[in-house]
């Protein structure tokens, strides 16, 4: 069964290429991200029939802990997958704030690890732990997070954290899941150790399908299994020749300027994933389209995740189904109230008359 999910803008959000976290280059939001709104984008995913909303982390959005918090309680089946920065707090608190957030929200949280990939964000934070050291200080941190959700009492004494006599007073009854995502070589190995669910950027489905067969050998190598889970744009309308007049609007909102902004604060980062997406463009707006509706312009601006699929409804349900072994979609677009309302429509079947190619 492929589980679908929808796209919580945080830093706010509009009808132009909003930035994820830290605006560089992106367009400026034009909606506020209040509680009100945010309840009406997450109310608007749970009604297309979204199993859960991604909720960003980063010094251009709001705490996503704090907001999902209040968001859950404006929901009632809606999960929060709420993304979290290891190592910016204690894997031992957050065992205990995942506690409360399953008490108060009737066991609907998920957990999205974000190691870290922009070196000058990371330190305007106060952590100065380069690269590969970010992802084993990951490593220990979610170790240390299952173990204190068991209920039991332990100690951990490893190179970033050392616990004595940790542990919830009684065994979480609802884990969260964890999802991780990172193309690096340290990223592979933590995910393929710790994670639930390992998040990929939309890519052609044969770059994919090679992480796919890839990160299962390296869980397999640990006896464990992976779901994976794909993070991509989605431009749908009733044809094509709409969805493709659709990014074209949106290309022509990014200027020169924006896009030289953005393009700049990406080369500097020390992400391998950021640096695959980037690749994806070139920094140029020549020859976007990288596979049969697969279209990289929203990275010219975007951090992150930074293509989309772009057609009709049955188009976008096609390119779907080519990701052989992705378990899970994440999809966005903008404004992220209107679209999360019109890609369930679209994509998930909830329009009369479509036959879902995924079941």
């Amino acid at each position: 069964m492929t589980t679908f999910h929808w796209f919580l803008p945080t830093t706010g959000d509009g009808d132009q290429v909003g930035a994820a976290t830290v605006a560089a280059g992106a367009a400026a939001h034009v909606r506020t991200p209040t509680v009100a709104y945010l309840s009406e984008v997450a109310r608007a995913a749970e009604e297309a029939g979204f199993a859960s909303v991604l909720t960003p982390v980063g010094a251009g959005c709001l705490d996503p802990l704090v907001m999902c918090t209040a968001i859950a309680q404006h929901t009632t089946t809606l999960r929060m997958l709420v993304a979290f920065r290891a190592g910016f707090t204690l894997p031992t608190l957050l065992a205990q704030q995942a506690e409360a957030f399953q008490w108060i929200s009737g066991g609907r949280l998920a957990l999205n690890v974000v190691t870290g990939g922009d070196q000058q964000e990371q330190r305007a934070y106060g952590d100065f732990v380069e690269h590969d050291g970010r992802y084993a200080r990951t490593a220990e941190y979610l170790q240390v997070l299952r173990n204190t959700w068991k209920g039991e009492r332990f100690d951990f004494h490893g190179d970033y954290y050392h616990v004595e006599c940790g542990g919830l007073g009684t065994p979480l009854a609802d884990v969260p899941p964890i999802y991780f995502g990172g193309a690096s070589p340290a990223a592979e190995d933590v995910a393929a150790q710790y994670a639930d669910v390992y998040l990929m950027w939309g890519e052609p489905p044969a770059a994919i399908a090679e992480r796919v067969a890839r990160m299962r050998a390296k869980a397999a190598a640990h006896g464990r299994t992976l779901r994976f889970g794909l993070r991509v744009h989605v431009i749908v309308r009733d044809d094509a020749d709409q969805a493709w007049a659709e990014a074209d609007r949106l290309l022509r909102g990014m200027d020169p300027g924006r896009i030289a902004a953005a393009q700049a604060r990406f080369a500097r980062m020390d992400s391998v994933g950021q640096a695959r997406m980037t690749a994806l463009n070139a920094g140029t707006a020549d020859g976007l389209v990288i596979a049969p509706n697969l279209w990289a312009g929203i990275g010219l601006v975007r951090e992150g995740a930074g293509t989309a699929l772009v057609g009709s409804p049955v188009e976008i349900r096609q390119r779907l189904a080519e990701y052989e072994g992705v378990d899970e979609f994440i999809l966005s677009g903008w404004p992220h109230l209107e679209e999360a309302h019109r890609v369930g429509e679209a994509v998930l079947s909830r329009k009369p008359g479509l036959t879902p190619v995924l079941a």
